[in-house]
Formats: structure tokens, C-alpha cells, sequence
């Protein structure tokens, strides 16, 4: 029996560096940062005092044991901090509290700011050496970003903020505590002398912080996003939070490969920027000896590598990291090409002052090369090497990359031969590149190729015939004693419908207070040795809501600026390690959409607007789940580049951009990061919901990237059979036929069949699609910790250094009780002191609006005050204040909103002497399926 160690401290540490190593400094006039010992510093901004750790949504919901916020931080640093404004502040804020907006999806970008006065900030600089000015903002899940004041733009008090107190101070730091970009013109306005992106680091993220701002940390991370001059400069921007279509007209123009192409007068702070506390020297090399010797004939495949090396220097006067960017300029060809493309990077470890790294770096051709949609290149949907010059460059950010070497090809050279998939089915016109006479480049815009009337072979293969109960278990197909053919066998169909939908949210079949519970969940296939696995949100740590203490991470943003792939997969060990002590299979993250436009409120959540960055460090963290033998569930499959809209609105994309941008990152986390786990969209791609889409599904992810694990919806998505058949929650046939083998999720697999029998029936579905499915999930459960569990050969868990208040080991013990109608539960003999909670599960028949009533009594007076608070999920439903009754019972009642169909109820006493009787959920207005939602 395997064993591993949870060491909370050495978690702690990992996050603390990533989110140290993520931040990236943008600007150091004087070198201004780092802050030497013992300076005496003024810090602006309520955003000190309430750290965003997260953006909002599912991406963001990890309960915590403590947040270590800039203020906890700069006060445990060498720093000396002025207790004026820091008391101003705290004053302020009694009276100005946290908004955090009314429900899900509804809290404000950013908070008001405390009006200065010239009298408080000029006082400051009487007694400080610097200005620390912290600006806060988020967004998430059903919520973006917008270019108004308060989200991309400042609001005007932060205007005022920045305004008095760069007049005031000679030396100002700007902290962009942003899950996201931001408008950055108030550099100009107001001229700061350092300006530093924090993103939102997690619970350690104030430390992480603060040890870049003190020095503890060199600066060493990198943007990955450009940031331009202004938000209509990114040309997605036009075709943004559309309510119906998205237009992709920009086509694989995204970010830096549109600016370093058409419009570099357009950039502010170049892709792969960011400064450091010293200097190096960077040296850079192709080795020509390493290119294949079949190359000047033609004869390359797309596994074939070159080489480059490097060789990095501290040249400087105190320690650093730096990182190096490889990228590729192409000839334009027939295809056209952006100017550069990240081809691959490398960081180095901390090198000291006179410090040397050097290494060697192998790129596959199939980096290089172009998918040429249309066939114009004369070999249609086939991945290409244009005939011309391949120049290989490298540097520290796309725009100081320089020429390290080039090979020509005097022939256009096929390396992967496919099919049409995922074309427009509509016409679009797209951004493509004209050479002037003066070999400058200018967008022009073309119509795509459109899709080809074909319809996709039905590969499923055919299955055993029905056998019945042989009495094998799916531990029998682990351990080689039947086949995995044999063991499906003897499932019989309905088995089969039950086993392709999942269970949730807070199922009671898994972890208390997960996202779903899939596999095993019914006695005749828990009968079979089937486990039921467990995933959860989400990227940023895991989302119990049951109140179960978790590790948040820093965001997915963050992640990638670090550009350090070992770090990753290390910090990714540890979640993994914490997973396998809750029971949780896989986490639903990494998030890999492509940053298409800075207004996506998600963005704090995915990587970049690259697709080779965003595709390594997704690996990275697969990897370094693996290690603890889970994995993540990457997301999501394909085109999600916007909240609004996103379960209705088609994304009308080429097919080129969707290869060659938004399914590239998927396909390296496949290849490289051995995804085995991977969830679709709400949305649709070219006219058809990505749930239901065999070319993605099947054609693409099986049959091209050899892809052998599971592909889940998104929770409660909807599908369609074809491309202008109205979508549903219950078209359960088309999601089977395009082998996504889970639909996410069903408050009983049982009672939820959609048209699965009906499709049956028909012929239009067979025994063979759903047992392919079956497959799938079965090998997924057979090698994950879920089966052990169920076999008792689980590893053990060691946990180390957890924090005393931290409850991070789920209660596997809940009591779960059915709401049926007006239903009443005895709270009688429960403890009720002062800080008790008392929490049991409960299944309701439906949601909607529910009536909780407490009755209690107390032997105090009526001047006493003993108040309930009520949590449902984590969440508060109503505080319920009680007074003294002098022994009668008194009955209190709160109405409210619960959504789903299992939850978690907790009772939380804020004060002693109150005797609970009872607990009242009375239905008010509820519906029973998601389609009566609708």
C-alpha cells in the first residue's frame, strides 16, 4: 500500500513562491522596488485590507482557513508601516464594509475607494519614503469584464487616489491586485514610479506578494497577454459579448501573433514582458547540425526535431531568474502567418550574481508548421510546411526576440494529412495578411472555407451481446483475469443509461459537498465492483461546500506568468495529494480557453492568449497530479471566450483558428500532460453544442490525438442532435453518439433518462455507443484511487503542519435526510453552545424557493439574544435571532433560494442558552428538472 504526505507547510511555501514568481513588474523607474529593510511605507487602497485571492464563479469558491492579504503581509515583512492611514482606513471602513453584491455572479468589479485628503497624504510623505497604491478588481464565471469605470477602466475615486498621491510622494508603487488585464493609461496620467501585477495569488497570495515587493523574491514573471494602448486595439473586441453569434473574424490573430503582425504601435507592454531586479546576458543558438539530414530533400516527419541552445548569464548585482522565448517566423506563403510564434521557453533556476545556466532545447516540426483549411497550399486540411525561410528567434518577450538562426525549404512539405472538422457551417469573413511593396504587412479580410457536407463515420465498434451477471468485478479487469469486453457484457442496458449520467451537485454518494459523483451509482452497478469517482471545482483548489477547509491556489493567469513548468507541476502534486485525502478523483481544471479578448470575466481562470503556454503548464499540472495518481479534468472543450450568453451563443470559427489556437492547447495537455479527463462547453462551435459534437468528441480528440479517457459536459449543458435542432437538457442520445461519455449532472441517474430508451427503441442508438461509453468511464474508475478505495487498497495520507483551525479532511459521516413536501427534523440533543455548528445532508424534490424554520426555546429572558445563523452549501441562507423566551418554544422562519437538489445544511450559534427543537423546509415555489427551469 502506497502512502503519501500532505506537508500543509511545504504547501504553503509552493504557493508562496508561484504567486511570488507570477508577479510581473512592468515598471521600476530608479529602481524603486525592491523596498530596502526598515523603509518606511504609506499603503492606499482598501484593496490591502480585502485581498482578492480569486476571481468569483466555481473558479472561486474555496473555503479557507485564512487569506493572507497585503496588509497581513507588509505588516510581517522588514517594512515600516505608517499606522495613520493604515487607522484612517480601518476607520473608513466600519462604515464603508465589503459589498458583496446579492447572489451568485452579482458582485461588483471593484469596491469605492476612501476619498484623500491632502492633509492625510501629504502627512504620509512627511513620514514615509514611498507609497504603496493597491487597486483591486474581479469578475468570473457568468460575469464579465466590460470597458466601463470600475471594470477595464479606473473608477474616478481611484483616479483621485492616484492623482494626490503620486503629487505627494516622489516614489509610488501601483499594486494590481486583478484576476485580469486592465486599462494601464493612468501610467502616463500620473507617471508611478514602479508598477506591479499581483494578479490574485490565492491564500498566500499577500506573501507571495510582498516577498517580490521587499526583494525576498527577484521579480521574474512574464505577461502572458499583451497589453495594448487601449481595449478597441484588440480586434476581438468588436465581436465581444454578443448575445447570439460571435464572429472570430480576427482568425488565428490573437493577441501578440495580431500586434507583432499588423499594429506594434498598438503595444504598451509586449507578450513575455516583464522586468527583473538585475540583469543578464542572453545568448541564443540553432544548432544547424541538428536539423534532419532529409530536410533540403524533403523528407521530414512532424516528430522530427531541431535544436537550440542557450546560455544565460547574471550580469547583475543580486539574484534572479530570467526566461528565454524561442519563437518561429514563417514565410507567408499561400496561408499567410503571424510575424512570430512561441515555439518554446525555458526558465531558469535562481541564479546568483556571475551565475551561468545553459541547456538544450528540441522543437518538433510540427511546431513549425500551418493547417491549411482551405487548399490553396494544394493539400487541403493538412498540416503544412510552406516552402520558403523558417527563422528562428529568441529572446526575453516576443518583441526583443532576435534571429538566432534559419533553414529554408524549397518545397511545400506535408506533414499530417487529416480531415474537414469543426468548419464553419455559415459565412464568415476572417483577417488574413497582405505584403505591401515595401514588405510591410496589412490585415485584409477573406471568407473562410466553410464546412463540406460530409457527416462523420460511425466508428463505434461493435460490443458483446448481453450476457448477464458472470459474476466479474471490475477489479477482475484490473488485475487481467476478464477482459474489459467481457465485464461490460454482462451489464444490461439500462445499466448502461444509468452509468453515462452523473449525480450532483453534493451528491451524498461521494465527498460532502463536491461537484459530482459519477460511475458506481446505482446498487446493480456498485453490485458489478463499479466505484463511484468523485470530481469538484475547480482550478483554484477544491470547492467543498459543505464547508470543508481547502488550499485556494493562485489563478490560472497568475500560473502562467510564472513561466516555470517544474513549480507548476510541483504546487499541482500537492493539490493532488489533498485530493486523494477528500476522495476526489479529478479536479475540474485546468481552465485552458484562450485569453481571445481581455474582457472575458474567466480569464483569471485560463492561462494566456497563447496556445503553446497555455498547453505546457496545463500539462505541467496534470503532471504533477499524476504523481499523487489523480488528474484534472481540462476545460473547457472548445470556444468558451466569453460568460455572456455562453450556454446560448454560437462561436462561428475557422477551422484553422480552432486547430491552430483553441484546440491547440487542448491537444498538447493530451500529448504531453497524458490528459485523461476533459469536459465540453455550453455553448456551441459552428452551429452545433460542443456536448453533442462528434467531430470534436470523437473525430478529433479519439481518432486524431488518440485521446483514451473521459469526455463530461458542463453541469446541466444542454445539446442538440444537429446544427439548427433546438438544444436540450435531456438529448442524452446525441451526447452518447458523440461519445461525451458523462452527462453532468442528474439529481438521480435513475429518475433522469431523457431520450436515451426512446433512442433506443428506435435504432438510432445502439447498445455499442452507450458500452463505448461505458468503456471509457470504466477505465477511467479502474485506474484512479476510487477503485482502490472500493477494494481496500487505498494509499495512506499523512497530513503535516495543518494549521490548528483548518478542518481539511472531509466528514464522510454526514446524515442525509429526504425533503419530501412539508418535512420536519428533530434538532433535539444537538450541542448549541456558543461557536457549536451542527450540519446533516439533505435531497429535495426540487429546486426553487424554500421556507427554513427553526423552533427553539430558552429558559432567559425576553432581553436576551441568541442568534442562528443558517448555511445552506456553505452559503448564507438567514440569520435567525432569537430572544430569551423564559422557557416557551418560539418558531422563526426565513424564505430564500436553494438551487439543486442535494445540499448541506449547517447551523452555526453565536451565542449559548438557546434549545433547539426543531428544523421546518417547506416548498414555496420550486420546479423538478432543469428544463421546467427553462
Amino acid at each position: 500500500m502506497s502512502k503519501f504526505t500532505l506537508d500543509w507547510k511545504q504547501y504553503a511555501a509552493l504557493a508562496r513562491q508561484a504567486a511570488a514568481e507570477g508577479c510581473v513588474l512592468l515598471e521600476n523607474k530608479n529602481n524603486t522596488l525592491p523596498l530596502a529593510e526598515g523603509e518606511t511605507c504609506a499603503v492606499f487602497g482598501r484593496t490591502q485590507f480585502e485581498y482578492y485571492k480569486s476571481g468569483t464563479g466555481s473558479g472561486g469558491l474555496v473555503n479557507t482557513s485564512y487569506v493572507h492579504d497585503l496588509d497581513y503581509a507588509l505588516t510581517e515583512s522588514s517594512l515600516i508601516i505608517d499606522e495613520e492611514v493604515k487607522t484612517a482606513y480601518k476607520n473608513w471602513l466600519k462604515d464603508h464594509p465589503f459589498d458583496l453584491g446579492n447572489g451568485w455572479a452579482q458582485e461588483p468589479w471593484c469596491q469605492v475607494e476612501m476619498p484623500l485628503s491632502d492633509e492625510l497624504v501629504s502627512g504620509a510623505a512627511s513620514r514615509c519614503q514611498t507609497a504603496l497604491i493597491v487597486i483591486g478588481r474581479t469578475a468570473g464565471e457568468d460575469r464579465d469584464n466590460a470597458a466601463e469605470k470600475g471594470s477595464w477602466y479606473l473608477t474616478d475615486g481611484e483616479e483621485a487616489m492616484l492623482e494626490i498621491v503620486c503629487r505627494h510622494f516622489s516614489r509610488t508603487v501601483v499594486i494590481l491586485n486583478v484576476g485580469n488585464i486592465i486599462d494601464m493609461s493612468f501610467v502616463d496620467r500620473y507617471e508611478p514610479s514602479s508598477v506591479l501585477y499581483i494578479w490574485q495569488g490565492g491564500m498566500e497570495g499577500g506573501s507571495g506578494a510582498v516577498d517580490v515587493i521587499t526583494g525576498k523574491v527577484p521579480a521574474s514573471g512574464r505577461l502572458s497577454d499583451t497589453i495594448a494602448y487601449h481595449i478597441d486595439d484588440y480586434p476581438s473586441t468588436r465581436n465581444f459579448g454578443c448575445e447570439d453569434t460571435i464572429r472570430y473574424e480576427e482568425d488565428i490573430y490573437v493577441g501578440y501573433r495580431y500586434f507583432e503582425t499588423f499594429a506594434k504601435e498598438k503595444v504598451r507592454y509586449p507578450f513575455g514582458y516583464g522586468l527583473s531586479y538585475t540583469t543578464f546576458d542572453v545568448q541564443a543558438a540553432l544548432d544547424m547540425c541538428s536539423l534532419p539530414a532529409g530536410l533540403a530533400k524533403g523528407e521530414v516527419s512532424k516528430t522530427d526535431t531541431l535544436h537550440v541552445t542557450y546560455d544565460i548569464t547574471n550580469t547583475g548585482d543580486v539574484a534572479g531568474k530570467e526566461t528565454i522565448q524561442f519563437y518561429v517566423q514563417k514565410p507567408q506563403g499561400f496561408l499567410g502567418k503571424p510575424s512570430r510564434e512561441l515555439i518554446r521557453f525555458a526558465k531558469t533556476e535562481l541564479l546568483e550574481p556571475g551565475e551561468s545556466e545553459s541547456g538544450i532545447l528540441a522543437i518538433d516540426f510540427y511546431a513549425l508548421s500551418s493547417y491549411d483549411d482551405s487548399g490553396i497550399t494544394g493539400h487541403a486540411f493538412c498540416y503544412v510546411l510552406e516552402e520558403g525561410t523558417y527563422t528562428i528567434l529568441a529572446g526575453t518577450n516576443v518583441r526583443n526576440a532576435k534571429e538566432i538562426g534559419s533553414f529554408a525549404l524549397t518545397e511545400t512539405l506535408v506533414l499530417e494529412e487529416l480531415s474537414q472538422q469543426l468548419a464553419p457551417r455559415r459565412h464568415l469573413e476572417r483577417m488574413t495578411p497582405k505584403t505591401n511593396e515595401d514588405g510591410t504587412l496589412v490585415p485584409i479580410i477573406q471568407a473562410a472555407p466553410v464546412y463540406l457536407q460530409h457527416y462523420s463515420e460511425d466508428t463505434c465498434p461493435q460490443c458483446a451481446d448481453y450476457t448477464g451477471d458472470k459474476g466479474y468485478k471490475l477489479d477482475d479487469v484490473k488485475r487481467g483475469i476478464v477482459s474489459m469486453d467481457e465485464f461490460l457484457a454482462q451489464l444490461s442496458d439500462l445499466d448502461l443509461c444509468h452509468i453515462v449520467k452523473g449525480e450532483g451537485m453534493s451528491s451524498p454518494k461521494v465527498t460532502p459537498g463536491t461537484a459530482a459523483a459519477f460511475g458506481g451509482l446505482t446498487p446493480n452497478l456498485t453490485y458489478f465492483g463499479i466505484p463511484a469517482g468523485c470530481c469538484t471545482d475547480g482550478p483554484s483548489g477544491l470547492r467543498m461546500d459543505c464547508g470543508t477547509n481547502a488550499f485556494s491556489l493562485p489563478g490560472g493567469t497568475l500560473l502562467a506568468c510564472t513561466f516555470n513548468t517544474s513549480l507548476n507541476a510541483d504546487l499541482f502534486e500537492m493539490e493532488g495529494i489533498e485530493m486523494r485525502n477528500n476522495h476526489i478523483e479529478s479536479l475540474l481544471g485546468p481552465g485552458m480557453n484562450i485569453h481571445r479578448c481581455p474582457l472575458n470575466g474567466r480569464n483569471f481562470e485560463y492561462f494566456s492568449e497563447d496556445p503553446l503556454l497555455s498547453g505546457v503548464i496545463a500539462a505541467s499540472q496534470l503532471e504533477g497530479m499524476g504523481r499523487a495518481g489523480v488528474t484534472g479534468t481540462i476545460k473547457h472543450f472548445c470556444g468558451n471566450n466569453q460568460e455572456y450568453h455562453r450556454r446560448f451563443v454560437d462561436s462561428v470559427i475557422s477551422e484553422r483558428a480552432v486547430r491552430e489556437i483553441y484546440l491547440k492547447g487542448f491537444e498538447i495537455a493530451v500529448k504531453s500532460g497524458y490528459a485523461s479527463s476533459i469536459m465540453t462547453t455550453y455553448g456551441s462551435v459552428n452551429g452545433l453544442w460542443t456536448a453533442g459534437n462528434h467531430q470534436l468528441n470523437t473525430d478529433i480528440l479519439r481518432s486524431e490525438w488518440d485521446f483514451d479517457g473521459i469526455v463530461m459536459t458542463d453541469w446541466w449543458a444542454e445539446i442538440n442532435n444537429a446544427p439548427k435542432d433546438k438544444p436540450s437538457h435531456e438529448k442524452f442520445a446525441a451526447m452518447v453518439l458523440a461519445q461525451n461519455d458523462l452527462y453532468m449532472v442528474t439529481s438521480d441517474t435513475t429518475q433522469v433518462m431523457g431520450d436515451l430508451e426512446a433512442a433506443l427503441a428506435s435504432g438510432r442508438l445502439e447498445r455499442r455507443h452507450l458500452t463505448r461509453c461505458a468503456e471509457n468511464i470504466c477505465r477511467f474508475l479502474m485506474n484512479s484511487p476510487a477503485l482502490l478505495r472500493l477494494t481496500g487498497k487505498e494509499a495512506d495520507i499523512e497530513l503535516v503542519n495543518v494549521p490548528e483551525n483548518a478542518q481539511i479532511t472531509s466528514d464522510f459521516d454526514i446524515v442525509y435526510h429526504d425533503i419530501k413536501g412539508v418535512t420536519t427534523l428533530p434538532l433535539t440533543g444537538i450541542s448549541s453552545e456558543k461557536g457549536d455548528s451542527h450540519m446533516f445532508g439533505i435531497t429535495t424534490e426540487g429546486f426553487g424557493t424554500f421556507r427554513i424554520s427553526i423552533t427553539a426555546s430558552s429558559e432567559s429572558t425576553p432581553l436576551a439574544q441568541m442568534p442562528v445563523s443558517v448555511f445552506v452549501d456553505n452559503q448564507l441562507f438567514g440569520t435567525y435571532s432569537f430572544n430569551g423566551s423564559e422557557g416557551k418554544e418560539v418558531t422563526l422562519s426565513r424564505e430564500g433560494g436553494v438551487f439543486g437538489f442535494h445540499h448541506y445544511v449547517r447551523l452555526y450559534f453565536g451565542q449559548g442558552g438557546l434549545t433547539p427543537i426543531s428544523i421546518t423546509f417547506e416548498p414555496i415555489d420550486i420546479v423538478t428538472s432543469f428544463n421546467d427551469k427553462d
